[in-house]
């Protein structure tokens, strides 16, 4: 069995708190994450306290249902009860951010965002290029880091890293 990516690996975190949505419209999962040590997790849910959808139907404003606060959001929410910084962090969502999850992760500090399925909105690339922050897709992410990574291999066993390694011997030995 192959190891899977760090992209990956959070991704399907992401996907496992997704499980827990109980906004039968959309399942969404969220992972907040920084130097590869989880932060946070959210899913699409009501707010604290109150029925979910699942058990009392939705509150709908055109095509969206306003009782459900999504997984983005409550992962930011989450960190914050607890304490946890979170700015210069990864997050991991299962769908793209909505405009309003986007904002909210760009103000909290969020640097990264690697999604799996794109949902809808995309002003939030435009907006991320003009505020440096990175948004992938899972794939692009993997591409990137396997580039990265044999970019990394080629530097270590360089030519010229091998010759001045040969110099430090030689100049040793004499």
């Amino acid at each position: 069995m192959s190891r899977v990516s760090w992209d990956r690996y959070f991704m399907n975190i992401a996907h496992e708190a997704k499980r827990r949505s109980t906004c039968d419209r959309k399942h969404v999962g969220a992972v907040i994450v920084r130097d590869r040590m989880i932060l946070s997790t959210g899913y699409n849910g009501s707010i604290r306290g109150l029925p979910h959808c699942n058990e009392i139907g939705h509150m709908m404003e055109g095509d969206h249902c306003v009782a459900t606060i999504h997984a983005e959001a409550n992962a930011i929410l989450q960190a914050a009860r607890n304490g946890v910084r979170i700015d210069g962090a990864t997050l991991y969502t299962t769908a793209s951010p909505c405009w309003n999850c986007f904002k909210l992760c760009a103000n909290a500090g969020i640097v990264r965002i690697v999604y799996d399925e794109f949902y809808r909105d995309d002003r939030i690339f435009r907006v991320a290029r003009r505020l440096g922050l990175a948004i992938r897709s899972l794939e692009q992410a993997e591409r990137e880091a396997r580039r990265a990574a044999s970019a990394a291999r080629k530097q270590r066993t360089s030519p010229a890293r091998r010759l001045s390694r040969g110099a430090r011997r030689t100049r040793g030995s004499a």
